[in-house]
């Protein structure tokens, strides 16, 4: 009838994934869910930073700050190909936070990263450094700082990846309809591509975001007390403002931040805001509101001025924080609570609020600590230094040049975006190819047959949608036909199935 697990993990976003990556790994039989795609909802709509998150020291979160800046030197060893070091340049402006608590801050943040391998900050005269010329000639001083990029919904289908290689049961487009406490079970009923299935599991962890709350009261039918306060937060996306590699951290009058960073080689990607969203989980867009303030708040710094007509592209997502009650939606933790209810003592559900994708990964350990009396004979934590997959190399140029070097044939920016994206396992998808022929059909952009039939196989791909927005952002480069061509391509490949 059923199948055991000791673990039914409900939600494919980063905590989804990172607990099921730890728990399979740690012996566990695992079975996660996901209803739509793969990192579809919050995950895929973050400002893709790992980092400490300077302006959290406002708010005194400093056990938050220190715990994110050591993850942000682990994930940077173990997923080498998809995170790498950015330098921030934070403009000092009249009339906003005097530079001596810029100053002050950034001391913090460098000493609150014990580890540290990443330069430390520096100040810097903004009209006669190159990384002043994009900015406004009344800004003269500011200050330069390191953190890292991610490349967000990768990072989720790579944990995805490795939970599988470790023996977890990865379902996408798979809705848990119900759960409920049978005996000595959770049985729950399942709604995927095999139909309607009945399984069994020991402890659900409801990783399920946005919906964390009504999973918890619907789906479980359990009353808890913890709560989730639902934040939306929109990023545009503009052909490229300034020249260099580095990023920059705008202040606004109303104390928020905006990011301006470097974003698929030829554009920039401007973020986020913070507005409380009342509204039932699902698919959101950005407001006319929004990307005027985004607007706004580069033409406050930049020489470049931009309008709502040169958003080339944009997204929203909503993050589902702990609701900690506090008045102002920027104001509200980032921090994460692990809520557990059981009844007398066994078959848990663990559910997860708030977090930021940094923290992932420790997220994951925390919750299997938590659910640890629960388990007996569970083994050892492990992910701290397993490399993610495509991960294990020891410098990524060093390893870009060797693939470039046995793959001469690859144009130069296809190369680098392979090793980018799938690292050491660019390997499997280039295969014995020795011309960009033998990768079949170009769908547009270098997007080869090849690459999509991987992707498909190995990366749980079934839409267009899948492959260009979040296995990749090749969304940006397609033409519709090309789009159009694709869609039907994966039809007709999961027709021959």
């Amino acid at each position: 009838m059923d199948i055991p697990y000791d673990l039914l993990v409900i939600g494919g976003g980063i905590n989804g994934t990172g607990i099921a990556r730890d728990a399979a790994g740690r012996g566990l039989r695992v079975l996660l869910c996901e209803k739509d795609d793969l990192a579809e909802a919050t995950s895929s709509s973050s400002t893709k930073l790992i980092h400490g998150g300077l302006r959290y020291l406002e708010y005194y979160e400093f056990r938050l700050v220190h715990e994110a800046l050591a993850e942000r030197e682990r994930l940077l060893k173990i997923a080498p190909h998809i995170i790498w070091p950015l330098r921030f340049v934070l403009p000092h402006a009249e009339g906003l936070r005097p530079a001596w608590m810029l100053r002050l801050g950034l001391f913090l943040y460098d000493h609150l990263a014990r580890l540290r391998t990443l330069p430390g900050s520096k100040s810097v005269r903004l009209r006669t450094s190159p990384v002043g010329a994009p900015l406004q000639e009344r800004l003269t001083k500011g200050f330069i700082y390191s953190d890292c990029w991610v490349e967000d919904s990768r990072l989720v289908v790579l944990n995805a990846i490795d939970a599988r290689a470790h023996g977890a049961d990865v379902r996408t487009r798979t809705k848990v309809e119900s759960a409920r406490r049978d005996g000595d079970a959770w049985v729950a009923t399942l709604r995927g591509a095999r139909g309607q299935e009945t399984v069994r599991a020991k402890i659900v962890v409801n990783a399920a975001g946005p919906w964390v709350s009504q999973t918890l009261g619907g789906t479980l039918g359990v009353n808890a007390k913890a709560a989730v306060r639902l934040i939306k937060g929109s990023h545009i996306v503009t052909k490229k403002l300034y020249e260099g590699d580095q990023a920059y951290i705008l202040q606004n009058p109303d104390k928020r931040i905006v990011f301006a960073i470097p974003y698929e080689r030829d554009y920039t990607l401007i973020g986020t805001t913070d507005v409380p969203y009342d509204e039932a989980p699902g698919p959101v867009r950005i407001s006319p509101e929004e990307t005027t303030y985004l607007c706004e708040s580069i033409n406050r710094f930049f020489t470049k001025r931009i309008g709502p007509a040169d958003v080339v592209w944009s997204y929203s997502g909503v993050r589902p924080l702990f609701d900690d009650a506090a008045e102002n939606a920027s104001a509200v933790t980032r921090d994460y609570v692990l809520d557990i209810h059981d009844a007398d003592g066994a078959l848990p559900v663990l559910s997860v609020f708030g977090g930021k994708i940094t923290t992932y990964r420790r997220l994951a350990e925390h919750a299997i600590a938590k659910l640890e009396k629960y388990l007996p004979a569970l083994k050892k934590g492990w992910t701290d230094t397993a490399p993610l997959p495509g991960g294990d190399m020891d410098d990524f140029d060093a390893w870009l040049a060797g693939f470039r070097k046995r793959h001469p044939f690859l144009p130069e920016a296809l190369a680098t975006r392979l090793v980018r994206d799938y690292g050491t396992r660019a390997e499997t998808i280039v295969g014995t190819a020795t011309s960009l022929a033998d990768l079949g059909e170009d769908f547009g952009a270098g997007l080869t047959r090849a690459e999509v039939d991987y992707l498909v196989a190995e990366e749980w791909a079934v839409a267009a949608a899948d492959i260009l927005w979040r296995r990749s952002k090749l969304g940006l480069r397609l033409s519709k036909d090309e789009a159009d061509r694709l869609e039907g391509y994966l039809e007709k490949r999961a027709a021959a199935a």
